[in-house]
């Protein structure tokens, strides 16, 4: 094969096997540990540090502020949490996504194979469900630096190459150029942690002389900063169609990294010798990985630091951007025809609590119309039916939801449980309305 074909797909081969291990991870860690962050979160009240204490804390146990970003945003949909409080755990979702760039800084390739062995035998022969997502999380992480270590191993005859080495010095010397081709990277890939991944490999590689990095903290920076840009991509998928607080969130999560490039593109060598200041001593290529980890954790401190007085500047911000159309739905039932987003699906908590608030409201509005057909309380009957008709469709939309939800085979047993009591609860309300229709025709 030749030798730059080689290169390409050693590249996507590795970068597949970081996504696949990181997405495994990622889901099997919310397997085992999801319902406990739900009832964290649940506990926040109006308090913006104790969220940006569980965003950071979620996305670390998580390893994924995606998944956290878009938990937050089902949260905000069903009614259960407010916007500020939101977006304080958006703030430290940003925070805790740093621990994955840490983690892989550490020189791990000599226990790659153990990891993929010890999570292996767990995953294989414990019985008991919770130990089993542990084990397949231990696997997915060995599988995931096995990876990172095909990606790195590739990269040294690229970092030789001489056209390879001017483009990166075109990308030191513009920083807009690093990061637009780091936004882009995300976009693409769909995730922060691996562009940043790939980043620590590439600037790990030498110049030829076994110690000055290709492309050095300060061509790494804003390559770092458009990955902090491209990440919030899945925030703002994850909100199409979602209620307009949701939107506000996903909004308000990108204008945090966007103005967080906008500040510290200015000051790129400022931030570099203060985080080489901070970072362990040593040969460039050999340390530099902690030092790209280092500035994306610096970074997102630093603008939490710098947004979290300013909360109800942003609270403002997203509500001026994306504005409520003043007119309010009549019924207790709001349309679910945009809230009911099927990329939730594989955020069960998520997805359980939205459909949850949404029976309990279709069930109020049963009883409701029970009432009104036995103490004779309609006024305008053709109003009234079509007020039935509305919430007969948002049950079945929700009904149908459900199904899909199931379908995922992502549920654990006590989601499981929840699921069938939904559906028992909704065809309660679809008999009631059933028969207060029949009633109200006779």
């Amino acid at each position: 094969m030749n030798a730059n074909l080689k290169i390409i797909f050693g590249l996507l081969g590795g970068l597949a096997m970081f996504l696949f291990g990181m997405n495994m991870m990622s889901e099997s860690l919310k397997k085992a540990a999801g319902s406990r962050i739900k009832n964290v979160m649940s506990l926040i009240g109006k308090n913006p540090l104790l969220g940006v204490l569980v965003g950071a804390f979620s996305t670390a146990i998580l390893q994924s502020s995606s998944a956290t970003t878009v938990m937050v945003i089902g949260f905000v949909s069903a009614g259960v949490m407010s916007l500020p409080v939101a977006i304080a755990i958006i703030f430290g979702a940003n925070i805790g996504t740093t621990i994955t760039a840490q983690i892989i800084a550490f020189k791990l390739s000599n226990y790659i194979y153990v990891f993929i062995f010890i999570g292996f035998l767990l995953s294989f022969i414990v019985k008991n469900q919770k130990w089993k997502n542990i084990g397949i999380s231990i696997f997915a992480f060995g599988l995931l630096f096995l990876g990172i270590e095909t990606m790195g191993g590739v990269m040294k005859p690229l970092a030789k190459s001489t056209l390879f080495i001017q483009m990166m010095e075109k990308v030191s010397d513009i920083p807009i150029l690093g990061v637009l081709t780091g936004t882009l990277m995300t976009v693409i890939v769909q995730s922060s942690s691996a562009t940043i991944a790939v980043l620590q490999n590439f600037a790990s590689q030498d110049t030829g002389d076994g110690m000055t990095s290709v492309i050095g903290l300060s061509g790494a920076i804003p390559i770092l900063l458009g990955d902090n840009i491209g990440t919030t991509i899945t925030a703002i998928l994850a909100s199409i169609g979602q209620s307009k607080n949701a939107k506000r969130s996903a909004i308000a999560h990108s204008l945090f990294n966007i103005s967080g490039a906008l500040i510290f593109i200015w000051i790129i060598p400022i931030f570099a010798k203060f985080v080489q200041a901070v970072s362990p001593k040593g040969i460039e290529v050999e340390i530099i990985s902690r030092q790209i980890a280092n500035a994306h954790t610096i970074f997102n401190v630093a603008m939490t630091i710098i947004w979290i007085p300013l909360l109800k500047v942003m609270v403002k911000i997203v509500n001026r951007l994306v504005k409520d159309d003043g007119q309010k739905n009549p019924l207790p039932v709001d349309s679910m025809e945009n809230l009911l987003n099927y990329r939730l699906l594989n955020e069960p908590e998520s997805a359980l609590l939205l459909i949850q608030s949404k029976v309990d409201k279709v069930l109020d509005f049963a009883n409701i119309t029970k009432e009104r057909i036995s103490e004779n309380k309609i006024e305008d009957e053709q109003e009234f039916f079509d007020e039935v008709l509305f919430v007969q469709r948002e049950g079945e939309k929700l009904m149908n939801y459900i199904t899909a939800l199931i379908a995922t085979n992502n549920l654990n047993n006590e989601q499981a449980v929840l699921c069938e009591e939904l559906i028992i609860n909704l065809s309660k309300a679809e008999k009631k309305l059933n028969k207060a229709v029949k009633k109200g025709v006779k």
